[in-house]
């Protein structure tokens, strides 16, 4: 028979770090029958909303609830959206240590790093040659604060921007598939094809913006909703603002 070489077998396999993409679901019921039946109604003109995606439950809401929490049944319902509960954040240490015997593994209390691009991949962003898109501007672009993050290249589907602990200037569009995300406000002074998430951290005051609205989805503090029924005539294509009123999130022409 023959043996393997110790180097060749010592060498069949790396070990390397990995961030992976996932959907944070802040739960607000200890009571696994209330949350089905509230995610039901949730997606029920979008069943296929999720993709396969990776979910962590975050506990940050529940952290005081004399109930003790059912993860294999909280996980049962989202698998039928084809989701795959993996991970939870925030919680108790006993709600935490009943997750862990779940099989959940225990994310710490920040967002998870895939929504942060690194300097090098910002400015790998930046110096790309993509065709720009002439777009009339109706608004004044405001001074960047303090904490604001801007590109002024288009971003490309798959690629992912998040402004952490401020908000989010981008000059150019922001293609299908591509990711803006900001714990503040988004100001797209371009078409806005792709997602964008603002408040990721749960502000509730924060807005998104664009000259071009025509987005996949808007998210502000994990309201989200997805545009495949389409806008109404006065904010498709044109500029428009998203702001949170209540759990309501409301699209509304600027000007």
């Amino acid at each position: 028979m023959a043996v393997e070489p110790a180097g060749l077998a010592r060498n069949s396999f790396d070990l390397k770090s990995a961030s992976l993409p996932v959907v944070a679901v802040l739960l607000k019921t200890a009571d696994p029958a209330q949350f089905a039946a509230d995610l039901a109604a949730r997606l029920q003109d979008e069943p296929e909303f999720f993709d396969h995606d990776a979910v962590l439950l975050d506990l940050s809401a529940l952290r005081d609830a004399d109930t003790a929490l059912d993860f294999p049944a909280l996980a049962a319902c989202l698998r039928p959206y084809r989701t795959q509960p993996v991970a939870v954040r925030g919680g108790s240490a006993a709600q935490q240590q009943a997750a862990h015997a779940a099989g959940f593994f225990i994310a710490p209390d920040t967002p998870p790093a895939r929504h942060e691009a690194p300097p090098e991949a910002v400015r790998e962003v930046i110096r790309e040659v993509v065709r720009e898109v002439a777009v009339e501007v109706p608004v004044q672009v405001p001074v960047p604060g303090p904490g604001t993050l801007v590109v002024d290249k288009p971003l490309r589907s798959g690629q992912q921007v998040y402004a952490r602990g401020g908000d989010l200037v981008v000059m150019a569009v922001v293609s299908f598939g591509a990711e803006v995300i900001a714990d503040g406000n988004i100001h797209v002074y371009a078409p806005l094809r792709g997602r964008a998430i603002a408040g990721a951290r749960g502000n509730t005051e924060a807005r998104i913006f664009s000259t071009c609205l025509e987005p996949q989805l808007v998210s502000i503090a994990g309201i989200y909703r997805t545009t495949e029924t389409e806008l109404p005539d006065t904010v498709r294509g044109k500029p428009a603002q998203v702001r949170l009123e209540g759990e309501k999130l409301l699209i509304e022409p600027l000007g």
